[in-house]
Formats: structure tokens, sequence, C-alpha cells
């Protein structure tokens, strides 16, 4: 069984790809994990994913992230933005900028009816868990799509210009912002949801995937007792280098660990997941930084580490799937 952290959109690529791989199998023995151990409700996916991202406009809660990775686990993100509904519409965002509304956060008409119906479950006292299963199902997606707490956890962006909602940062200010710190408000009084609990514990690979490592993966990590969780399993753990020649696949990880004084380079970002994981996955261009990372005591796969559609995808997770049972 897999598990898989994830945020954005290169998380939520290799979700994919780790979806597709799985189905058809690597050529290496899938499940390692003694049987007595391993939770048969738990699928051979689950997604644990970041939701500190996840905040409310025109009344709604948005779930970013989540989103994200649900659309393309379901074969209907758009390709050209990696989020959101292919094809979608926005006539329900036009009418809202009519009214005079603040439309800076693009949201598609069939985007708005995940988000509609998320807030009326929650309202109705659901758990994010259960809303996400639900969606999920709909959507067909057969892995889980777990958040990482049912709890409210909110990035929030120390700059020059004060302390930002990461969506703000993000998206209203296009990241221009130099970044001087990151906090998780919220995070302290967050809790595991047994879901997570559970894939943790049934995993035989734990996969970090080339998301942000600050405020993609890090608030995953930053849920009280997540690291201990995953220290704690038996299985590999296997981290993705979401920098690929001095610079981030997407967003602006690069920018970040470099305002924060990491070097911006898979060794940056191997020493952050140092103590944590076992192996790191590098892009070939990066390939002098072999060593370095080895010198952390973590093994190295060097390969192609940029994804492209579905089967370059599914390629570079089975290649991560195989490198991870090596390291047990």
């Amino acid at each position: 069984m897999l598990v898989a952290l994830a945020g954005g959109v290169g998380g939520a690529k290799l979700a994919q790809g780790l979806m597709l791989a799985g189905a058809e199998g690597s050529s290496t023995e899938y499940s390692r994990t003694d049987p007595a151990q391993v939770d048969p409700s738990v699928p051979e996916l689950s997604v644990v994913v970041n939701t500190a991202d996840d905040f409310e406009i025109v009344g709604l809660r948005i779930s970013p992230d989540l989103d994200t990775v649900l659309y393309t686990l379901a074969g209907i993100a758009n390709p050209e933005t990696g989020w959101g509904v292919a094809g979608d519409s926005f006539a329900s965002l036009d009418m809202l900028g009519r009214y005079g509304a603040d439309t800076w956060f693009r949201l598609g008409d069939r985007d708005f009816a995940t988000h509609i119906l998320r807030t009326q479950r929650l309202r109705e006292g659901r758990t994010l868990t259960a809303i996400t299963a639900e969606l999920a199902a709909a959507l067909g997606v057969g892995p889980r799509v777990l958040p990482m707490t049912d709890d409210s956890v909110a990035t929030v962006v120390e700059t020059p210009a004060g302390n930002l909602a990461f969506q703000d940062y993000f998206v209203r200010r296009h990241q221009t912002d130099e970044v001087r710190g990151v906090r998780f408000a919220g995070i302290e009084s967050a809790g595991i949801p047994a879901g997570v609990v559970a894939a943790i514990r049934s995993a035989d690979l734990i996969v970090l995937c080339p998301s942000n490592p600050i405020v993609s993966i890090g608030p995953i990590l930053a849920v009280p007792g997540m690291v201990e969780r995953l220290r704690a399993a038996a299985a590999p753990k296997v981290a993705v280098s979401p920098i690929v020649g001095g610079r981030a696949l997407k967003g602006p990880a690069d920018r970040m660990l470099a305002s924060l004084g990491h070097e911006v380079s898979p060794l940056g970002v191997a020493r952050l997941y140092r103590g944590l994981v076992q192996g790191m996955v590098i892009d070939m261009v990066d390939a002098d930084r072999r060593g370095a990372i080895e010198e952390l005591g973590m093994r190295v796969l060097v390969t192609t580490a940029v994804m492209g559609g579905p089967e370059d995808r599914r390629r570079l997770a089975a290649e991560v799937i195989d490198f991870g049972h090596t390291l047990t």
C-alpha cells in the first residue's frame, strides 16, 4: 500500500502517477507489509493532502490543494493550469464581478459546485474527511484522498508588507513579496484524522511528492504527532525533489527556500527532510548533488523527474515505487 503526502499541482501529478502505477503494478513486488498489520479498509493508494491553504471567499469554504488532487485523480483537471476543472466557464464569477465583488480568486462554475456542497456539508456538522470521501466517490476517484486534519489551520506568510494569508500572497499578490517567515495558525490544536493514522500504519511505502516543502509538505509534517507517526512507520520513505536545476517546477518554492536561508537545490530540500526519509529522487540535471545528499544518510535515485502527461507521471511513479522498495 502506498501513502503519498501532497499539495499543489506537482503533488497532484505524482499522485496520479502513483494511482496509475499502482493499478498496473511495477517491476518490484508491490506489498511487503506484514499482512497482519494491514488495515483491509485502506485502499492501495492514500493521498494525505495539505489543508493549510484552505480559506473562505463569498461565504464558501475553498480547499485548493484537496480539489487539485481530486480533479487530477478524476482526470478532469484543467491541463493548462493544473488546477480547476477542464473546460469550465466563469459566468458566476463574472456576475459576482458585476455586483462589485472582488474576483481575484478565479472560480469556475463547476468548481463552484464543489465549494457550495463542501460548505453546506460543513455547516451540517460533517468532517472535512467525510466530505472529501463523498466528493471523491462522486468523481469516481479510487484512491483515498485524506485531509491532513479536520481542524482549521491557516498558512500565514510573513513579508515586508506584513503578515499575509497564504492565498493573498500566492494568488492576489502573485507571489511577489519576499518571504521572511511562515507559520501555521491553529496547527498546535490540529488532530490527525483516523484515516490518516490507518493509512500510515498500513503503508509499505510513503512518498513525499514534489510539492513545496515549506507550505505544502511543511503543514502536513507540522500537525502534532505526524512526524512521530511517520518515523515510527516501518515503511520506507522517499521524497521527490520539487527543485530542478535551481528552480521550482511550479510555484514559489525556489524563492521561498532562498529567502528563508535554504539552498535552492535538491540538497536544500533533502536537508529539510533529513531524519525522516531514507531516499531522495532528483533530476539528472542535479546529479552533481548526489554525493552531498548521500552524506546526509539518504540513498539517491537520479532520473528524469520532470513530469508531462499521465504516461510520464506513471513512469516516474513506477521508478519511485521500485526505488522505495530497495530501501527496506
